[in-house]
């Protein structure tokens, strides 16, 4: 079991306009302790170790917990520790900036750890520690060589400036944090996005996200040319790979067992498989549309969430029809496959709460 740094921050004194005040250090970065319970007092300082960490006490052996979710756009199933990475939304930007937390959840649907990343609190908790956490408002992720990746995004809050109006625009980021620390692992801004809604990472690292709509010069909501893939490069450069139709408000994305692009739309029921290079190589149709998650089976096989009307459809490798295998799935939202437990795992959106889907 991992502990968290708790340590106790340094103050330093600074002069404005002669006045002493005073100022915390940054505070080394630190994550939620793995698994239900409590910090207790650390032990006593010694010479070596002023500030040692604070224990931790796991909960007593009869509690189960669930919960720990808030608006879950989607989920990814960590195979090292066996769990389901379950990022919290939070609040809205409007409402809050960087409130986004991310909790472990168990396969059974309990709480492993209730705020892995994100146990500090938006403002000074998050500022003042070094690296700083910013976690706005994650929708996709995908876990690659031990990196996580989140389909942030930045701005959407109210512009302070002097005489200014609205929200500041928003603009998609991908955030990365690692899988073995939960540290910071960097970020990409992606100018030219609204902010991304899914994405995925290909072996060689290229990370493909989709831009669902967007609002072209202040009017044309959702309009074709807002319907995008991007293609974000390992140097950090990235492009529009696909633009308007087949695309009718993308969403899920993933790459399938021949490193090609499959993505389901919101405003039909087309799962779409591209090449590399954008080219169509085939469509395939959901029972449902309204499509928001995808999972693609080692042996091909394809699941689709629906949601807005709540069913999860397979469509079969061999080519035959897509039947729905679940049904009326509130919000089903980007879901992941736990291989652990060989379900789907379908998050909820503002039902703040997971679907179990066991397959055959």
């Amino acid at each position: 079991m991992r502990k968290g740094i708790l340590s106790v921050a340094a103050l330093a004194l600074v002069t404005t306009a002669g006045v002493a005040v005073a100022q915390q250090a940054p505070r080394p970065y630190y994550v939620g302790n793995e698994g239900v319970g409590l910090p207790v007092a650390p032990p006593a300082p010694t010479a070596d170790n002023p500030n040692p960490p604070n224990n931790f006490a796991a909960a007593s052996d009869n509690v189960r917990m669930y919960g720990a979710l808030y608006s879950v756009e989607s989920c990814f199933y960590d195979v090292t520790r066996g769990v389901i990475v379950a990022p919290s939304r939070g609040v809205g930007q409007a409402v809050r900036a960087n409130d986004a937390w991310i909790a472990l959840i168990n396969s059974d649907g309990s709480v492993h750890t209730p705020r892995w990343i994100g146990i500090q609190n938006p403002g000074a908790q998050r500022d003042n520690m070094d690296p700083p956490l910013v976690l706005n408002e994650p929708f996709g992720s995908f876990i690659h060589n031990g990196i996580l990746y989140l389909a942030d995004r930045d701005g959407g809050t109210p512009n302070t400036e002097p005489g200014a109006t609205g929200n500041i625009p928003s603009v998609g980021v991908i955030r990365m944090f690692d899988m073995a620390t939960g540290a910071p692992a960097g970020e990409i801004v992606t100018p030219g996005t609204t902010g991304l809604n899914d994405i995925t990472v290909a072996a060689d690292g290229t990370i493909y996200g989709t831009q669902s709509g967007g609002v072209v010069n202040d009017q044309n909501p959702n309009a074709a040319e807002t319907w995008q893939v991007w293609q974000i490069n390992p140097d950090g450069t990235s492009s529009i790979l696909i633009q308007g139709a087949p695309l009718n408000r993308p969403n899920g994305i993933e790459m399938d067992n021949d490193g090609n692009i499959v993505v389901v739309n919101i405003g039909d029921a087309a799962v779409v498989t591209f090449d590399r290079e954008g080219n169509v190589l085939k469509t395939e149709q959901a029972v449902q549309p309204g499509n928001d998650g995808l999972v693609i089976m080692p042996d091909g096989t394809k699941y689709v969430s629906s949601v807005t009307q709540g069913g999860i459809s397979m469509i079969p490798a061999d080519g035959s029809p897509a039947t729905l295998i679940a049904e009326n799935i509130p919000s089903a939202a980007s879901m992941c496959y736990d291989s652990g437990a060989n379900q789907l795992v379908v998050p909820m959106n503002a039902n703040n709460g997971l679907a179990f889907v066991p397959l055959p």
